[in-house]
């Protein structure tokens, strides 16, 4: 299959640039594969919905605030810092954005927190650096937490330095079950879940469950292969609990079905589920590229945002909905004003 199979654009103005004032104010769309029907509801109708005995699974992975500004010692110029992960106390694997070439043993100034020193270049992966904070490695994890900003994705257009939505994307960047630090991007399916929603599901009877993907900034690299077999996939981290897998058991046995959260939830499922569909537990990392076409499974339904044209996640969709029926949803989603990407509205594919 080739990866200019959905070529449509989507209009800039349909990308969603805030969340909505309630995360469950957000538009659902719902695809019933069996039929071919498209449907549109608001996303606290999801309990409505879905079947007594359903499982939801979901990603409870939590995204640090990593995006740091600072300045060349040598030049004064700029430099954004992108931290990926901690290494060992005080070091951190990370991406850098800057005019000029950045050299091994600068120094960089960080008005907050310090001084960073520039180790190690190409660390792991060509463009990643291996960087090491002057500041005690006591204080340094409260110091980024506290004065970086959250790792939006590009097309959410923010100030650099200063902006007056920082706080706001602290806690709406987010999902309200976040749990497990180590996402470097959300699982944006998540964020329209709230308690009261939650508690409407209890009560129509569907159950929720939880594993962990740490989502990776290659979740954002665009499909540039001709073939989608040509993708070279990111690798992320994940783990699935004994009462996950339990909790998935325990729904296949009551006749209920296994609705994903997100496509991080759906890869992760996959990757673990054998030929019978059981997920056993395990944590690792995976490379699963999901697309057509893709037996599923470990996942019955697909609870999911709108995503890039030329991207994996939406190739992931079209191999459980159909790459036909996909198209279809999507134009229909630009003609109704759909908003779009991390901030925007869901789908949801029965």
């Amino acid at each position: 299959m080739r990866s200019d199979t959905f070529n449509f654009t989507i209009p800039p103005e349909l990308i969603a640039q805030q969340p909505p004032q309630r995360r469950d104010e957000s538009r659902l769309m719902v695809l019933r594969r069996g039929l071919g029907v498209i449907e549109h509801h608001m996303f606290r109708d999801l309990p409505a919905l879905l079947r007594q005995g359903d499982l939801l699974v979901a990603n409870n992975t939590r995204v640090k605030p990593c995006r740091l500004f600072a300045t060349r010692d040598q030049t004064g110029g700029g430099v954004e810092l992108f931290l990926l992960r901690a290494l060992v106390p005080g070091e951190y694997e990370a991406l850098t954005g800057s005019k000029g070439r950045l050299e091994s043993g600068e120094t960089l100034s960080l008005p907050e927190i310090g001084t960073v020193h520039l180790v190690e270049r190409d660390f792991g992966a060509p463009g990643h650096w291996r960087v090491r904070f002057a500041a005690s490695a006591p204080d340094i994890e409260s110091l980024i937490e506290r004065h970086a900003s959250m790792p939006l994705p590009p097309y959410i257009r923010r100030e650099k330095r200063s902006d007056v939505h920082a706080s706001q994307d602290r806690e709406r960047y987010q999902t309200v079950y976040a749990a497990r630090d180590g996402a470097v991007a959300a699982p944006t399916a998540g964020l329209h879940f709230t308690p009261a929603v939650f508690r409407a599901l209890e009560d129509a009877g569907v159950r929720r469950s939880f594993l962990t993907l740490h989502v990776g900034p290659g979740t954002f690299r665009p499909l540039k292969a001709e073939t989608l077999a040509g993708h070279d996939m990111h690798a992320e981290a994940y783990e699935v609990s004994t009462q996950a897998v339990a909790d998935i058991a325990a729904a296949r046995a009551r006749g209920g079905r296994v609705v994903a959260v997100g496509t991080t939830a759906c890869r992760t499922l996959e990757t673990l589920a054998d030929e019978r569909g059981q997920v056993v537990p395990g944590a690792g990392r995976t490379r699963l590229f999901i697309y057509p076409p893709w037996r599923f499974r470990g996942v019955d339904a697909l609870l999911t945002n709108f995503h890039l044209p030329r991207s994996t996640l939406i190739f992931l969709v079209a191999a459980l909905a159909g790459v036909e029926f996909t198209r279809r949803a999507y134009l229909e989603a630009i003609d109704r004003r759909y908003r779009f990407f991390s901030y925007g509205d869901a789908m949801l594919v029965l």
